[in-house]
């Protein structure tokens, strides 16, 4: 089968990318498993980690990434309701682990859901066939496969970051770092979809037009200055209820002064850098809610699409690219040229 190829591990990512027809074929599914031919795959900025190489990861080399896709389920493993045969579907990359039982461990009350991704930890859907857990999948109807692909993780993952663990409120007030990457276009989303004010930076000035088309009320041009200063004026010097930050070194101080009491600091990456520069003083005096996400749940992620199957929420899609034309592709997510999701049409 054809396949998008990371053949080895380097930076620039895409001079190492090819495309395969002679790819192997998926195994037949196993338990509990299904086999979904590709209609459409969405990248996103993991498919630059896969290509780079992440820390603490062990991958080899060559594989397949891609952990966002649409497709028609064509075969079921044992265990699985047959009724899922033909049934157009997006994956929930995240699949989660067992936790380990230890007799001296405590109770697992205070832990996080521990994921291995599809794509990452695992070949992924930049192919023309692939498995996936039974338990992963949500159904989308007759949906645009390109809108579908592009839909899934981000839109999980910041449902999950915003909603669930942040607990944003209808009318509240939201900040949203680096807008133009799909967890960000997809957070714009969800704020408005709840009535939320938002305030949006960008170091393109481009993208905070296509921002303020979608409903941005206010767009700050980043150029390495306090902007948190304009964004408390535009509160009235109130602050906002939660600032969405995926960038990270560059803009979390930033963003921590821009918040309002007992707002919420919400992050999925940190692609500027881990080692940001915070202020305790205003955590502990503002009383401050400081949260880590990444992905979702199953529950979350049929929860969040639900949304999308009644027409509530949609993607941003920036540019669709036949799989040929992978290169191309891989060069404008490397560029970092995109508004939205970029998209392979298969």
């Amino acid at each position: 089968m054809r396949a998008i190829v990371v053949e080895r591990q380097g930076s620039p990512v895409t001079p190492n990318i090819t495309l395969r027809a002679d790819w192997p074929e998926p195994a037949a599914p196993g338990p509990g498993q299904v086999l979904i031919r590709t209609l459409a795959t969405a990248f996103n900025h993991m498919d630059l980690w896969v290509g780079r190489g992440i820390p603490g990861v062990p991958l080899t080399y060559p594989r397949v990434s891609g952990c966002d896709a649409c497709g028609v389920v064509e075969a079921v493993g044992p265990g699985v309701d047959k009724a899922w045969v033909g049934t157009r579907v997006i994956v929930n990359a995240a699949v989660p682990l067992p936790e380990r039982e230890h007799p001296a461990d405590p109770p697992a009350t205070t832990l996080a859901p521990n994921f291995e991704l599809i794509g990452e930890h695992h070949n992924g859907m930049l192919c023309e066939r692939f498995l996936a857990p039974a338990t992963n999948l949500a159904a989308v109807g007759e949906a645009d496969p390109v809108a579908a692909a592009a839909f899934g993780l981000c839109a999980l993952t910041a449902w999950s970051m915003m909603v669930t663990k942040g607990r944003l409120a209808s009318g509240q007030s939201v900040l949203i770092t680096g807008i133009g990457g799909g967890v960000a276009t997809a957070a714009l989303a969800i704020a408005r979809q709840r009535g939320c004010a938002v305030a949006v930076t960008s170091r393109h000035a481009w993208k905070l037009d296509k921002a303020r088309e979608l409903g941005a009320a206010l767009c700050v041009l980043d150029q390495g200055q306090d902007w948190s200063k304009e964004v408390r004026a535009w509160t009235n010097k109130r602050g906002v209820d939660m600032a969405v930050d995926s960038s990270g070194k560059a803009t979390h101080l930033n963003c921590i002064k821009s918040l309002a009491r007992g707002g919420a600091y919400v992050t999925p990456g940190c692609t500027s850098g881990p080692d940001a520069t915070t202020d305790l003083a205003r955590v502990f005096w503002n009383q401050l809610r400081l949260l880590g996400s990444t992905m979702g749940s199953n529950a979350e992620f049929r929860e969040v699409v639900s949304l999308f199957r009644a027409g509530t929420l949609a993607p941003v899609v920036d540019r669709v690219f036949g799989p040929e034309e992978y290169g191309a592709a891989y060069a404008r997510l490397e560029g970092g040229e995109q508004f939205g999701k970029i998209v392979i049409r298969w």
